[in-house]
């Protein structure tokens, strides 16, 4: 059995058995008054302070690369509506007016809230003979091969990003025109 004196009193013995004596954990206090109190170290408040900071930063980016991906998509998506139109457009002019043209449209979801003209989007229609179709085939002279091309810039950050796309169609001399219009020329 060992005896252990309290400070600043001669008179209050504590009588320790050795068996009852266990090692302490951190944390705890040996004063009898704390009861089982704990409390967290200086070195672990700042490792999960930093944990939760970095969890922070990891999350805020992640929201920021998310709408980078909605904003990319959008751009993507309102090419392909662009290049679709101008390549149904086409469908519908009668053999003579078939020519090769240019074409500038801007697009902003928001733009008409906030006067902004938005991504501009350029692009090239282009008639040709279709490459596919062997020479021996008569039709060869009564069917175009419309390339449908498309161009836009987005920014990362200050760093420009140009971005395009393109689609291809054919058009006979005798398809949907001649059922919209009749049988012109």
């Amino acid at each position: 059995m060992g005896e252990c004196r309290l400070r600043g009193t001669t008179s209050a013995v504590i009588m320790l058995k050795n068996r009852n004596v266990r090692p302490m954990k951190p944390g705890r206090s040996r004063n009898p008054a704390a009861g089982l109190r704990s409390a967290f170290t200086l070195v672990e408040v700042v490792i999960a302070a930093l944990a939760l900071g970095v969890m922070g930063v990891t999350l805020y980016a992640a929201i920021g690369l998310g709408f980078q991906t909605v904003d990319a998509n959008r751009e993507e998506l309102r090419a392909t509506q662009i290049m679709m139109q101008k390549a149904e457009t086409v469908r519908l002019c009668t053999w003579g007016q078939l020519t090769n043209f240019t074409f500038r449209e801007n697009y902003d979801p928001r733009g008409t809230t906030n006067n902004t003209a938005g991504t501009l989007f350029t692009g090239t229609v282009v008639t040709n003979l279709p490459g596919n179709i062997s020479d021996t085939a008569s039709y060869k002279t009564n069917m175009r091969l419309v390339t449908v091309t498309i161009y836009w810039t987005n920014y990362v950050g200050a760093r420009p990003v140009v971005h395009s796309r393109q689609m291809q169609t054919q058009v006979a001399r005798y398809g949907l025109q001649n059922y919209i219009w009749g049988t012109v020329e």
